[in-house]
Formats: C-alpha cells, sequence, structure tokens
C-alpha cells in the first residue's frame, strides 16, 4: 500500500498538531508522507526528532476562500498536491483538516468522481457506530442521490462494521411511509426496489442511539445539523454527569469510577474516529474537523488507511454499476 498523503497545512492547528498526528499513526505502523511548505515542516520534524517524506507544496487555501475559484487558481495549494498524489496513484488516500469545500472540490476535480456517481458525500462515523450520510457535501438533493447514498453507506459499513448487509433507514419525521417531504416520499419508493441496499423503511433522529439500523441517509443540510447536535449534546451530558458526581458524598466512589467515566469520553470523542470518508471519488479521502488535534489526525490516518485495505473504493464502485444495471 502507498502512504496516506496529508494535508499538512489545513486545519486550526496546522501545521504543528498535524505533523504530531501524522507521527503518532506512522508509530503505529502507518505510511504517511506530508503535503505543505517544506520551510515550515522540516524545523518541526526536527525539533521532534521525527523523519516523514515531504512533497512540497507553496499555497494553502484558507477556509474564507471560495474552494472551487482557490482549488482553479492555487495549483501548489497543499490539498490539491495531495489530491494529485492520489490521482497519480503516488498515494493511496488523503486526509485534510483544512476547508471542507476546498479538499471535496480537490477530490472531484482532480481525483475526480466514481463512474456513475451523481453526487459524492461525506459519511461521518457517529460515537454510536451509525454512518450517516450526507454530513454536509450536498446542502440539498434529489431522491436518486439518497438512493445512491444508500448504496455508498452500505458499502462503508461493510468496510467499517464488518456486516455483509447493513440495515439502511431513511431519515424522517415518522416510521411511517408516507411522512416527510416530497423527497423522503419519492426516496422510499426507489429504495424499496434498490439492489443491493436492505432498507428497512424510515428512522427518526432518536435512531442515531439505537439498534434498528447500520446506516442512516439524508440529506447534507439535514446530515449536518444532526452531526452537529450530536456532538454538542454529548458533551453536554457528559458534563452533566462529571457534575453531578463531583459532590463530596460521591467522591470515594469517584475515585473508583473514574476510569469509566474516562473510557466513556474517549468513546463520546469525535476525535476517536478522526474524521469522516468522502464517498464517490476515485480514491480514499477522509475530511477532519477544522479543530482536529494530534489525536484526530492519528486516527484520521488510520481511518484512510484502513479503508484502502478494505477496498472501500472498489465497494462502492461495484454497488453503484450494480444499481445502474437493475432494470
Amino acid at each position: 500500500m502507498n502512504p496516506i498523503a496529508v494535508d499538512a497545512m489545513g486545519g486550526d492547528k496546522a501545521p504543528d498538531e498535524i505533523v504530531r498526528g501524522c507521527l503518532t499513526a506512522a508509530g503505529e505502523g502507518r505510511q504517511v508522507v506530508l503535503v505543505g511548505d517544506e520551510r515550515r515542516l522540516r524545523p518541526i520534524l526536527d525539533a521532534l526528532d521525527g523523519d516523514l517524506p515531504i512533497v512540497h507544496a507553496s499555497e494553502v487555501i484558507d477556509m474564507h476562500e471560495d474552494p472551487g475559484r482557490a482549488i482553479r487558481e492555487k495549483k501548489d495549494a497543499s490539498v490539491s498536491v495531495a489530491a494529485r498524489l492520489v490521482a497519480e496513484g503516488s498515494a493511496s488516500g488523503f486526509f485534510s483538516a483544512g476547508s471542507t469545500g476546498a479538499a471535496l472540490a480537490a477530490a472531484a476535480f482532480i481525483i475526480g468522481r466514481t463512474t456513475g456517481v451523481k453526487r459524492p458525500a461525506v459519511a461521518s462515523i457517529f460515537p454510536t457506530g451509525k454512518i450517516v450520510l450526507d454530513a454536509g457535501a450536498n446542502l440539498t438533493v434529489r431522491p436518486e442521490h439518497l438512493v445512491q447514498f444508500a448504496v455508498m453507506g452500505t458499502a462503508v459499513s461493510q468496510v467499517y462494521h464488518g456486516v455483509d448487509a447493513p440495515r439502511v433507514g431513511l431519515l424522517n419525521i415518522g416510521e411511517e411511509a408516507g411522512k416527510g417531504r416530497e423527497l423522503e416520499k419519492e426516496a422510499f419508493a426507489l429504495l424499496r426496489s434498490t439492489p443491493g441496499v436492505r432498507f428497512i423503511g424510515n428512522v427518526e433522529g432518536r435512531d442515531i442511539a439505537g439498534d434498528a439500523t447500520e446506516v442512516i441517509v439524508t440529506d447534507g443540510f439535514t446530515g449536518n445539523v444532526l452531526l452537529k447536535t450530536a456532538e454538542g449534546v454529548s458533551r453536554a451530558l457528559y458534563h452533566m454527569l462529571l457534575e453531578e458526581v463531583s459532590a463530596p458524598e460521591y467522591q470515594e466512589a469517584l475515585a473508583t469510577l473514574m476510569p469509566a467515566f474516562l473510557g466513556l469520553r474517549a468513546r463520546l470523542d469525535h476525535e476517536s474516529i478522526g474524521g469522516g470518508h468522502l464517498v464517490g471519488v476515485d480514491g480514499v479521502v477522509v475530511i477532519a474537523h477544522g479543530s482536529s488535534s494530534r489525536v484526530a489526525v492519528a486516527n484520521g490516518i488510520g481511518l484512510a488507511a484502513d479503508a484502502v485495505e478494505r477496498d472501500l473504493v472498489g465497494r462502492v464502485t461495484r454497488g453503484i454499476e450494480a444499481t445502474l444495471a437493475a432494470p
């Protein structure tokens, strides 16, 4: 397997935290290549006594820039160079905590979409293990896009959960078949006859924490709101729990239970996953939060490497081909 190319200049804590995360991933046996300004990256590596290959990129796309325009104008941007390494076959995938829009544009324009895919989507893995897509790439969609999200989400679940036929639910305001907007109603009818998708019907937001399904599909606006809401609620619940058990009468018990609380915190922390898969492009791409720390970076690189080893792109391609071939 070729290395995972990392956009070392992307993210709120770049490049220092990105480099540190890459060193952690390398220490765990992952092959990594840094992409960015070598004049800034080399001193960080030297100070950390690290030894990772660097592919120089002289430009950076900032969060406030228009992604499409920036990709066209900044040919030597770190995210573009990372995507180019994947397109050329020098890297097996790429990871970025920089501008989500820029990563999406670089993947779509430079790596290219999977044949037959109308809209690539971000598949986010929730702390409960649920895979939700789209988590922000497409704010408005059509019913046929949701069908393809279901196909691609099935492939992600096969890789991540290791199940042959993961259950797929359509996010809605009720479980009945007639619920929702015309988008959900039409998508429901299409999903019932989609080959290779084990469609179980409508699911609600509360099913993020249930056991009814492995994959949930929705539009990118709703999916991103769901993702950010879940992250906020999990943080709030954890802090509320700590406040309750910090009372003096619980101190002795708290000392005993602290390992369990730390384990819960790790399970709820989105950085334990590291990022979301951008599926529907001809290469493995993992997109992370801009605030990602070295922990998230290392885990995101691992997520990308696992997807390469388990042939995520091939699974998506075969799933889409089967859908297109269906009568």
